[in-house]
């Protein structure tokens, strides 16, 4: 090989694999480290193009009841495992119908293609199952707010953010009396 051509190729060489660790490092930044979920901002880019592309998209916030008190009870490494399956019910009721993300502490967010084919029965209905931790069943329960896009004015993820709040906080003043979900 020719010694000018081997002194091109060094510097794109350590270009590339540069490049790579910096896409892996935002990769990375844009994911949750406990959950695997996308953080807000990794999150938000997804929910912007899915709300542009689809008109009967659904924006929902998901928060966990009583959070503050299974971490107090039982520590928290439960509070840790509790967080974890609820990422996973979730990402695992969104499937290929739309994408989650954790905003932080217990509050998870997510939207969805099209609001007529999910079930949102399934969804609370999983939110609220017990998890199996170190010998016991935790209680888990979430209060959901949905924010139909449809319904806005302008289909503007901030917008449905704030609906979907709205939502879910009327939610939790109902969980007592046992409705979970509300749009």
């Amino acid at each position: 090989m020719d010694l000018h051509i081997a002194a091109s190729i060094v510097p794109l060489l350590g270009w590339a694999v540069h490049g790579g660790i910096l896409t892996r490092r935002l990769a990375c930044a844009r994911r949750d480290p406990l959950t695997g979920l996308h953080t807000r901002a990794g999150w938000t880019a997804r929910a912007e193009h899915l709300i542009r592309r689809h008109p009967n998209a659904a924006v929902l916030l998901v928060d966990l009841d009583h959070f503050k008190t299974l971490n107090d009870t039982h520590g928290h490494a439960a509070g840790d495992a509790a967080l974890v399956a609820t990422a996973d019910r979730l990402r695992a009721w969104c499937g290929h119908n739309g994408t989650a993300g954790r905003l932080g502490g217990d509050e998870f967010v997510a939207v969805i293609r099209d609001l007529g084919t999910a079930d949102l029965d399934a969804l609370t209905a999983a939110l609220h199952r017990p998890l199996p931790f170190d010998g016991t069943s935790l209680p888990l329960a979430a209060s959901v707010g949905v924010c139909p896009v449809a319904e806005l004015p302008v289909p503007l993820l901030t917008d449905a953010l704030a609906a979907a709040d709205a939502a879910m906080y009327a939610a939790k003043g109902r969980t007592r009396r046992g409705s979970h979900t509300t749009r």
